[in-house]
């Protein structure tokens, strides 16, 4: 299965750097560094069911980080949501591939793009999921609880600059939604230089942790540390993966280069960026 999500994070790389080309569009570097958390959701763990977007027992994923637009339609055209021909429409007048997240796309939850918002939503989403009204499937066995969605969110580590995130944090833990996992791309680069330089975070596990979440830090480029952390049980608590990741992941020249969050590869550039992804670098 781990080769399965490298593999379908190496193809939608590849799509996002063609989007992003064709589009003269920004936020590569954002898009790489998510590709394989977004691999490993769609290729081994959210249940949703492309056929059917709106299926009520559906996993919700929110990707708060909303300017990483293109590295989420490409997985979800991967998934079969919509055609992949579609993708080269991206950031195009009269295309729903708008450049910041949008629910107009088959497959997407909620419009995102204005930092902070994401978390919020996905605690309501959570809170809603427990009441009695609530959508549930039995078990095979019926002999444990009766399943309901769970909800994911993936969040930018500079959109933790936000206060709406720290109170959607303290709301979560208090509730207990232990049917929320927040995912940060920890990628350690923001619009305006590096987190440590622009607001630090540190230590954010502590703090997490201290507002009653359980967390798994990790390196999130590995697949199997990150299904693992997905799949570790945190019953009674709501749950995070600190993902640290490098932006630009996959492209040498673009790793870890802030340059990379505003521009868009010229078409030598896309070559060789394509080239790297097929040779493994």
């Amino acid at each position: 299965m781990t080769t399965d999500t490298q593999k379908l994070a190496t193809t939608i790389r590849g799509h996002a750097l063609r989007m992003i080309a064709k589009a003269k569009a920004s936020h590569v570097g954002s898009c790489l560094s998510m590709a394989d958390l977004l691999a490993v959701l769609y290729g081994s763990v959210l249940r949703v069911d492309p056929a059917n977007p709106q299926w009520p027992m559906r996993d919700r994923l929110v990707v708060s980080k909303g300017h990483g637009a293109a590295i989420l339609y490409a997985v979800l055209a991967e998934r079969g949501f919509f055609p992949v021909a579609d993708l080269m429409t991206y950031s195009q007048d009269g295309s729903p591939l708008t450049g910041h997240v949008s629910h107009h796309v088959p497959g997407v939850e909620l419009s995102t793009g204005s930092l902070g918002h994401g978390l919020p939503v996905g605690c309501g989403l959570a809170l809603a999921h427990r009441r009695p009204h609530a959508p549930r499937e039995d078990t095979i066995t019926r002999s444990e609880t009766p399943t309901v969605p769970h909800t994911y969110v993936i969040l930018s580590d500079g959109e933790l600059d936000e206060g709406s995130n720290w109170e959607a944090i303290l709301f979560a833990g208090h509730h207990k939604l232990d049917s929320l996992t927040a995912i940060v791309d920890y990628n350690k680069v923001q619009s305006f230089g590096s987190v440590k330089d622009v607001l630090d975070l540190e230590p954010l596990g502590d703090k997490w942790r201290s507002f009653g979440w359980q967390v798994h830090q990790i390196d999130g480029h590995d697949h199997d540390a990150i299904q693992s952390a997905l799949a570790a049980d945190h019953t009674g608590k709501p749950k995070v993966i600190i993902a640290h990741t490098i932006k630009g992941k996959g492209v040498a020249y673009m790793e870890g280069q802030l340059a990379w969050h505003y521009k868009s590869p010229d078409a030598k550039q896309l070559a060789d960026a394509l080239l790297g992804l097929e040779c493994g670098q």
